[in-house]
């Protein structure tokens, strides 16, 4: 009778299990062992210190009177003023409206449409077919504000444009949708998400793609339709991606983009295309009141960072999903 002896690798209670040599501790995390990963990290590190941090040295300025002569740190302290004589200011709850309708519109909009857009990329069976969806919606991501705005110029124009003129023959005449303070609103947020929404997609597609095949055959042979598998397959995939992209977009609810909206900015829209970027703009450049535009900027930061805390909070109370 042979007899086999079974050596096992138990410990002894008590004991402690002996890790391999090649199984990395996170305790002891050798950063010259990584100093490969660092050095490729530098440069961002150094950007971002460059242009993000080293700038706010100049915040101060929000709580000085600003002297050319002086710099800076030079001018007299005057506390709170500027941010007094902003919140007295006429112009205060007009800019505060605009920048928040314009911003919350377009955050629905555009945290929506990607999301619908990735599902139904995730739909199509054809690979060829999906990758030409994706193409021809990626594609305007690409194109410049300035060629949008000039677009949006030449479709929309009362006279000339090709929209202005389709909508004619429904009796809609003498349409003018970039000075009409009614539709400047429909019509930024509705650019915007055409040209982002496909770029946008594309990490709502990548967490689709990591689904389990099984879990659709599943559905499939439990006699689950599409909308049933959208509703019970790939949006809860899709929520921990949903939640971290909220929270991000909370942090910039105020920070309606400058450059397209002061593109589109004119005489008629100007009521309700005025927002704080703007006009931080024209009274700390064109009017040279830089302590009263700094404050304003500041204060437009302040709100975006609670904005953005309160939602991290939230969703980490909800969903168990947050930045930290």
């Amino acid at each position: 009778m042979t007899t086999t002896r079974i050596v096992t690798t138990l410990p002894p209670e008590g004991g402690r299990v002996r890790r391999l040599p090649w199984i990395p501790r996170r305790s002891r995390l050798n950063t010259a062992r990584t100093w490969q990963l660092w050095l490729m990290l530098l440069p961002a590190i150094g950007f971002t210190a460059l242009f993000a941090y080293v700038p706010m040295y100049g915040i101060q300025l929000a709580f000085r009177e600003f002297d050319f002569a002086k710099g800076l740190t030079g001018g007299d302290w005057v506390g709170l003023k500027y941010f007094i004589q902003f919140f007295e200011s006429p112009m205060f709850w007009t800019l505060m409206r605009n920048t928040v309708v314009i911003s919350l519109t377009t955050l629905v909009v555009g945290f929506l449409a990607p999301i619908g857009l990735a599902l139904v990329i995730n739909q199509i069976a054809r690979d060829r077919s999906k990758r030409f969806m994706q193409t021809v919606t990626y594609m305007p991501h690409f194109i410049s504000i300035v060629v949008i705005v000039g677009m949006l110029q030449v479709f929309l124009s009362p006279t000339t444009g090709i929209i202005t003129r389709f909508l004619g023959i429904f009796g809609v005449e003498d349409a003018n949708f970039l000075g009409d303070p009614n539709a400047f609103v429909p019509v930024y947020v509705i650019s915007e998400v055409w040209q982002h929404c496909g770029w946008n997609s594309i990490i709502y597609l990548a967490a689709l793609s990591s689904v389990a095949p099984e879990l659709y055959e599943a559905a499939r042979i439990d006699g689950a339709n599409r909308f049933q598998i959208i509703r019970h397959v790939d949006l809860p995939a899709l929520v921990p991606t949903m939640v971290v992209l909220l929270i991000l977009n909370m942090g910039g609810v105020l920070a309606t983009g400058f450059e397209k909206i002061f593109l589109m900015q004119n005489t008629l829209n100007l009521p309700v295309s005025e927002v704080i970027s703007t006009y931080v703009y024209k009274i700390g450049i064109l009017s040279s009141q830089f302590s009263y535009s700094t404050a304003i900027g500041l204060f437009n930061t302040v709100i975006n960072f609670v904005f953005l805390v309160v939602t991290n909070h939230i969703a980490k109370r909800v969903s168990n999903t947050s930045l930290w």
